[in-house]
């Protein structure tokens, strides 16, 4: 279902600003408070992973400029790179059109997967030949 303060700026003009307390006051958690994050890389444009946030993870990466998380295997906030050191810089931050969903690109300094790869995104499909294929290596 569409949110109705998304849908009431959709015929917005270019260069037109809305509160952005007002846009996050209206986003759409899910029942568990939790949005999606897609977290994109500003200068190569790959997407890097999938998170989420709750509005406390929201409003802390708006406060420092650090990708902050909600994990939900450990039911606790994460600051991206907090142990590994592979951070993530949040360069620009979105919301689509609905407003249940987030894009935040990124300067990444690392790995962005908890595997030490690239991105998160690394395991390609190929229908013709029924399997998968690992198509990044490791970071060093």
């Amino acid at each position: 279902m569409k949110n109705n303060y998304f849908k009431s700026i959709e015929s917005a003009s270019l260069g037109e600003s809305f509160p952005l307390d007002k846009a996050i006051n209206e986003l759409s958690f899910n029942d568990q408070g939790l949005i999606a994050v897609i977290t994109q890389d500003f200068t190569s444009k790959d997407v890097l992973m999938m998170a989420w946030m709750n509005l406390s993870a929201l409003l802390k990466t708006l406060d420092t400029g650090q990708m902050t998380y909600w994990s939900r295997s450990r039911y606790a906030l994460w600051i991206k790179g907090e142990t590994s050191g592979h951070t993530q810089e949040l360069v620009e931050m979105s919301f689509d059109c609905d407003g249940d969903t987030i894009l935040c690109k990124v300067n990444q300094k690392g790995a962005a997967c908890h595997t030490g790869r690239p991105n998160c995104f690394y395991l390609k499909t190929q229908v013709q030949n029924n399997q998968i294929v690992v198509v990044s290596k490791q970071i060093e």
